[in-house]
């Protein structure tokens, strides 16, 4: 039953977005204000290029502390190495694959690799209980 069931409509579509450009600053502003963890970074066509996290800002704001210059870019201290999932994925697929890679959000993109959404492990787990189990 699980498996029929999509990602598509448990994904949170309305996002916070970063740019390579952006401050990074103005980023922990803008995390701390939305509440949330990291956010995708795309490029100005909407391609995802890294995803930027609060580890990411800590351990920037912590050597720029050591060298008396706090801040920078997001595109410098970003994570580039990016998992992605496609929409349209199931549910037990996208559960499987935060499981083996131990990420705790993955984006979605689009068949032409455009950010479109987020789904996180609370997603899923949405996911799950809008549905009755049987016992």
């Amino acid at each position: 039953m699980f498996r029929s069931i999509v990602i598509d409509d448990f994904m949170t579509t309305n996002l916070t977005i970063a740019t390579p450009d952006m401050d990074l600053l103005a980023l922990v502003d803008l995390l701390l204000l939305q509440g949330i963890s990291g956010a995708p970074v795309t490029d100005s066509d909407g391609y995802l290029v890294g995803m930027i996290s609060e580890h990411d800002c800590l351990k920037a704001i912590l050597v720029g502390t050591y060298q008396g210059d706090v801040g920078g870019r997001v595109g410098d201290v970003m994570s580039l190495q990016t998992e992605t999932i496609r929409i349209g994925t199931s549910i037990v697929e996208a559960a499987s694959q935060m499981v083996q890679s131990g990420r705790k959000r993955l984006p979605v993109v689009d068949a032409e690799s455009h950010v479109i959404g987020q789904i996180s492990r609370r997603d899923l787990l949405r996911a799950v209980r809008a549905f009755e189990i049987p016992n």
